[in-house]
């Protein structure tokens, strides 16, 4: 049995962690990985046309099914951070619950603006000076910030809430042409062993740190928060204030309208038409992306015409949104770029099979595993998220069929087990957040790893218990 598929993917992917963590660009690094990848098997002839052909045909695929959305996220984001929409809802929660309660004022700040739509690296350069104020003030170790702004922001409303219109949501949706509302009742349940244990767990290290008079801590924190990429320049920001009503509305559009198109209009329309224009197009597959683009745009809109009249610079505004979602899409796409060239590779059947096979009989704690290891080894959830699928969600679909598992089930566990090991310590979110509140690894990543690994594993592992006991709902 020939087993240097596993030499070479294995050498590829620890070198792609490896130069990752060392902030080379994956733009770079996957395609470098690929085809380094395709010389270990000693395929030379092949290495070329593995690139040309089929990376960049995974690439441009990628890019077909998901670039609106990066794209309408990442503007959406950057009006909600340049309208003053975003500070004027953390102002408004921070005043209600108060700087005896910053740890929670944190986390709901970070959920509302993500579940609502604002992409988590907007939200965590927004809401780092509120956060560091509020800490300070309740004299809480500054060292507890990161792993609040990551729970409210990289777990719960990432993966788990329904509807959530982040893209690691969106990406199974072609593949088990569910919707983002994929196993409500079980997402809101993991949701909510999320939220709820990762705010209790920082609350115990808080007082435990006040107990041994830690306090906030002496920090130089003079370049703080300026990381090179902040999303919204002093002179881009509307200086004329928002009210919290005004500010919520495009956040409650994105969700409400994404709900109405789902279980409402769209299933009352009549699509044998776009079938006959389109004789390609998989109707059933494309609806859940379709509702996602449609709120956003509308949403974008209704956000720029509420504030007509207060933009510091609306050109500019919108540019710099185009701009922030290039390298996003560019990574996550790359990423599958080098998913699809391992899985060309002749010796991919006996990875494939290991890994369908792993518990033959519950296909969800293979895909639970597949998901969270490569979201591990890539650093990113929708980059694992992305290889894992367009290798072996046809498989995994199959699998769920037979077995007599709801595909929103299959959906729901993908999500969030790709929102477990994403965040090792290579994560070049983990690496930002960290940069942007001036922190090191060693003095806050052990309360993220908390909150953003071991508890979602620990709900992806109660989700598949009660989707195998009782099915999907």
């Amino acid at each position: 049995m020939d087993y240097t598929i596993y030499f070479g993917f294995g050498i590829t992917l620890l070198l792609l962690m490896f130069f990752a963590y060392r902030s080379y660009s994956v733009l770079i690094l996957a395609p470098i990985m690929a085809m380094l990848a395709v010389l270990l098997s000693g395929d030379f002839l092949s290495s070329i046309p593995a690139y040309t052909d089929v990376f960049m045909g995974a690439l441009s695929g990628f890019l077909l099914k998901f670039f609106p959305i990066f794209l309408l996220g990442a503007l959406f984001g950057r009006l909600m951070a340049d309208s003053g929409a975003a500070t004027a809802i953390a102002n408004t929660v921070v005043e209600k619950l108060g700087a005896s309660k910053a740890i929670l004022a944190v986390i709901l700040v970070c959920a509302i603006l993500t579940y609502g739509g604002v992409s988590l690296f907007v939200v965590a350069f927004a809401i780092y000076p509120i956060a560091k104020d509020l800490f300070k003030a309740a004299d809480i170790p500054k060292r507890l910030i990161p792993a609040a702004i990551a729970l409210g922001s990289f777990t719960f409303t990432m993966t788990a809430l329904p509807g959530t219109p982040a893209i690691q949501n969106a990406i199974p949706i072609p593949y088990y042409n569910t919707n983002v509302f994929a196993a409500p009742i079980l997402g809101i349940i993991g949701g909510l062993i999320m939220f709820f244990c990762g705010w209790l767990w920082l609350q115990s290290r808080a007082r435990k740190a006040i107990a041994a008079g830690e306090g906030y801590g002496q920090h130089d924190e003079s370049d703080v928060g300026d990381v090179g990429s902040a999303p919204a320049e002093t002179n881009l920001v509307s200086t004329h204030h928002t009210s919290f009503t005004v500010a919520m509305i495009p956040l409650v559009l994105v969700i409400g309208l994404n709900a109405l198109l789902t279980y409402f209009i769209f299933p009352s329309m009549d699509f044998s038409g776009l079938q006959t224009q389109f004789p390609d197009l998989n109707i059933a597959g494309s609806l859940g992306l379709w509702s996602i683009i449609i709120s956003l745009v509308v949403a974008c809109t209704v956000l720029i015409v509420l504030r007509i009249g207060h933009w510091n610079n609306l050109q500019k505004t919108i540019n710099r949104g185009t701009y922030d979602s290039m390298l996003p899409i560019f990574n996550t796409a790359s990423e599958v770029g080098y998913g699809a060239v391992i899985a060309s590779l002749a010796g991919f059947l006996l990875i494939r099979d290991s890994i369908l096979n792993l518990t033959p009989g519950n296909p969800l704690i293979s895909e639970a595993v597949a998901m969270t290891t490569l979201a591990g080894i890539t650093g990113s959830s929708s980059g694992g998220l992305s290889i894992a699928l367009s290798t072996l969600g046809e498989d995994y679909l199959r699998m769920a069929v037979a077995a007599g598992i709801d595909p929103e089930l299959m959906h729901r566990v993908a999500v969030m087990a790709a929102g477990g090991l994403d965040t090792l310590p290579h994560s070049g979110a983990v690496i930002t957040l960290l940069a942007i509140c001036g922190l090191t690894h060693k003095k806050s990543y052990l309360n993220v790893a908390m909150v953003t690994i071991v508890i979602p594993l620990i709900a992806v592992v109660a989700i598949i218990v009660l989707g195998t006991m009782f099915g999907s709902f």
